[in-house]
């Protein structure tokens, strides 16, 4: 069901470093604890009539999914660790920038951005994070967004954010690492690659992981599922169809969001329609 409400931006508090990486030093980025993928029993959703069983899964690098990205390309550079202070604690997502007309609009999960009431403060994406290495800068929120949905109630179905970063160094985001393209309203089976930065166990968050497979209809929400064991830290990587590995190269259509308690080894994430798009103009019209 489509929300009548106005997205709702978020100006980034005062309490946000004031210079490009100065509070997210290497240390405090490797200690970030990863926030949770959100773990949702059928009472905790919001949900339509469930969708039914997965038709099928493509063959996985490992029998539970991710493995880590070594094809190189473009999502090397437009993937990264999203990092932000949740209830008093240095925390991470992961994200990916998207062609924007701002050229610095960073697509997420809605729980990146705000969760149990409250806009996360500190928000910060570091493109191609590496072991507490920032390769193409630190880049610092200076507005952040969620889907009408998510910002009333922190509906699963809407669990979708954006983050509008700042310049650095005089340029714009997606002129220093690229970007991948983005697409709404298209079929819920497809092949399609996720990738994130998990950093709950077996995980440690220092390497970009990706898993591949067909999607399926989510169980218990409006979204798309695929078979993946990535942990937190990797809400909010970006879910592409289309997807090139020679390139690195394809186009977002979903994120990671949350699993089933009995499903640990299936990712769900929501299906990018008119909200998604919505969320998205706005955000790139910042």
């Amino acid at each position: 069901m489509t929300s009548a409400l106005a997205l709702s931006l978020v100006t980034v508090p005062a309490v946000q470093a004031a210079e490009p990486g100065a509070y997210w030093t290497p240390e405090r980025m490797r200690a970030a604890a990863p926030l949770d993928i959100r773990t949702a029993p059928a009472s905790a959703l919001r949900a339509s009539v469930p969708t039914g069983e997965p038709t099928s899964v493509a063959p996985l690098a490992i029998p539970n999914g991710g493995s880590p990205w070594t094809g190189g390309g473009a999502v090397v550079a437009t993937a990264g660790r999203v990092f932000f202070t949740y209830q008093g604690r240095n925390a991470s997502c992961s994200g990916n920038a998207v062609t924007s007309g701002n050229k610095s609009t960073v697509i997420t999960a809605g729980h990146c951005v705000k969760l149990d009431g409250a806009y996360h403060t500190n928000v910060a994406f570091v493109p191609a994070y590496d072991n507490g290495n920032a390769p193409y800068g630190t880049w610092n929120a200076r507005a952040t967004f969620a889907t009408p949905q998510w910002h009333a109630s922190e509906d699963i179905n809407y669990d979708i954010g954006a983050i509008v970063v700042g310049q650095l160094n005089g340029q714009s985001l997606t002129d220093v690492v690229g970007a991948q393209g983005i697409a709404f309203n298209q079929p819920k089976a497809a092949d399609t690659y996720a990738f994130g930065y998990p950093a709950a166990t077996p995980y440690d968050g220092t390497r970009l992981i990706y898993c591949s497979g067909r999607t399926f209809n989510a169980f218990l929400s409006n979204g798309i599922g695929m078979t993946c064991d990535m942990t937190g830290g990797a809400s909010g990587g970006p879910w592409f169809r289309s997807f090139s590995e020679a390139t690195g190269t394809g186009t977002l259509n979903s994120v990671n969001s949350y699993k089933i308690n009995f499903f640990p080894n299936w990712m769900f994430g929501p299906f990018f329609g008119a909200d998604a798009q919505n969320l998205y103009n706005q955000a790139q019209a910042a």
